[in-house]
């Protein structure tokens, strides 16, 4: 058996994976790490880089291994893809190519002090119009500020002229090819970039303190950016790159403006299409790049909405409450009770993203009376998110001027038909989940066959066939009791911290 593949190396927050995908957008082989981060102390989640790296070639190796028992082989493979848990980020000395701390993970909140002091310093708000982000504990940007203040062998390495920064992306490319690179889509997260000419801001690398020659070259998403050097992908070039959610924004093909979709991982995330002009929210959203498909094509922009907590309140309510045991059982209890009972779970961990910003907000179960039972707590797990997706959502509609009709939706809750179909009735329009749910590891595995010619344009990818379809099923009066409801226990989450 001949054929032409692509593959793509999809890194998340709590596994790796590596995809392999033919001509018609079908997988073919697949296999998946799953890891533990490092909670040190309260607020912090980090990761060994290297662990990180391993889990990614323990990964190809096994679906290699796969593939060539179907009678394929490595060499089939054109090229791959990266798609990447965003804002993560690694320091790396260039002479030994050792990372020189764990990898501070997106979600991390120990840059609460930098963060204040920076916000005190941007007293006229220059840096949100350059970089499009607002100053939070989620960015790159602050987590390097710490690593430079707190950890002696990254200021040595600044010292010597050996420091390397990059998020998840420019890691593994690094170890991958030896070449220190990133896309516009991962830049654009470390609150450095100008968004106008995606290119590292002198003002904002400045104002962050952080020398641009520790940065890595920015490309676009689609392009080749090296040769893999060792392992079973030796001589394939890695020629897509992509953040995890910008990476499912092209695997959903919303390619025209006023598409959008959610994903529905470890965090939550809504990318909203706007085009080839960024728009600067006025409703407490973020201006990101959605992807740039070649470095002659032009780039795509999007209004971003993010949840820190989605699929990790399930994780906890298994791992930490035992009331599951498994994810999937999550679903039998949330069905087992007709409402929430009056239960309101704001799952709010790492404090409240998109649109409130508030790191002093803190998980809180309310309206809790003698009633109330796993399964209220169970539904309100996965209410949690689709309020938290509502909320997203009339920021985008107030910041677009358009109302959203149609979300499509990806990710591991979404496999929930009970979750979709509370979302549907919490947002009051159509659901859309489509058959192939691996939409990350697909937009990257895109970006890297349009690089190569595997596809020929985006016309050229064939359409993913629409699984379900899921339609309000409660009225407006309903929906406004729950909203004010969800209203009340935000305001409980707050100044907490």
């Amino acid at each position: 058996m001949t054929g032409k593949l692509v593959g793509s190396i999809d890194q998340g927050t709590s596994s790796s994976r590596f995809l392999v995908f033919d001509v018609h957008g079908k997988i073919v082989a697949s296999h998946q790490i799953e890891y533990q981060n490092g909670f040190p102390k309260p607020g912090w989640v980090e990761k060994c880089p290297n662990e990180l790296l391993d889990s990614v070639t323990g990964s190809v190796n096994e679906c290699v291994a796969s593939l060539e028992k179907m009678g394929y082989s490595a060499s089939d493979i054109v090229s791959v893809g990266i798609t990447n848990q965003r804002e993560t980020t690694v320091a790396w000395d260039s002479e030994t190519g050792e990372p020189l701390t764990n990898a501070i993970i997106w979600s991390d909140t120990r840059t609460r002090d930098v963060v204040q002091r920076l916000t005190a310093k941007d007293k006229d708000s220059k840096i949100q119009p350059i970089c499009g982000l607002p100053l939070a504990t989620y960015f790159s940007a602050v987590k390097m500020i710490w690593m430079l203040e707190n950890i002696d062998a990254v200021k040595q390495a600044r010292d010597r002229g050996t420091l390397r920064f990059g998020n998840i992306d420019a890691w593994l490319i690094y170890k991958l090819t030896e070449k220190h690179i990133t896309d516009v889509t991962n830049a654009s997260r470390t609150m450095l970039m100008d968004l106008s000419t995606l290119k590292w801001s002198d003002e904002a690398c400045k104002f962050f303190g952080i020398d641009k020659s520790s940065l890595p070259e920015i490309r676009s998403s689609s392009e080749v950016y090296g040769e893999i050097t060792s392992g079973p992908l030796k001589g394939i070039p890695i020629a897509g790159d992509l953040g995890d959610q910008q990476a499912a924004t092209v695997g959903q093909l919303c390619f025209s403006p006023g598409e959008a979709k959610n994903t529905y991982g470890t965090g939550c995330f809504m990318l909203f299409n706007t085009g080839e002009t960024p728009i600067f929210s006025k409703n407490g959203l973020l201006t990101t790049v959605a992807y740039q498909l070649g470095p002659n094509e032009k780039p795509a922009y999007a209004l971003e909405g993010s949840i820190a907590v989605a699929g990790s309140a399930i994780q906890w309510l298994r791992d930490k409450l035992g009331i599951i045991s498994t994810a999937p059982e999550i679903n039998i209890l949330a069905e087992s009770v007709e409402d929430n009972g009056g239960v309101y779970f704001v799952t709010a961990f790492s404090g409240l993203f998109a649109p409130h910003w508030r790191d002093d907000a803190r998980g809180c179960i309310v309206g809790l009376t003698q009633y109330a039972n796993k399964g209220h707590l169970a539904r309100a797990t996965l209410e949690s998110v689709c309020f938290q997706t509502k909320d997203i959502l009339d920021a985008m509609n107030a910041d677009s001027g358009t109302d959203l009709k149609l979300l499509r939706v990806d990710g591991g809750m979404t496999n929930s038909d009970t979750a979709m179909q509370i979302q549907a009735d919490i947002l009051g329009i159509k659901v859309v989940r489509p058959e192939m749910r691996e939409t990350t590891a697909f937009g990257a595995a895109i970006a890297a066959g349009l690089a190569v010619g595997f596809w020929k344009d985006k016309n050229d990818i064939m359409s993913q066939t629409v699984s379900s379809e899921f339609t309000p099923q409660i009225d407006d009066d309903a929906r406004a009791h729950l909203l004010e409801g969800w209203k009340k226990a935000i305001e409980k989450s707050l100044n907490s911290a």
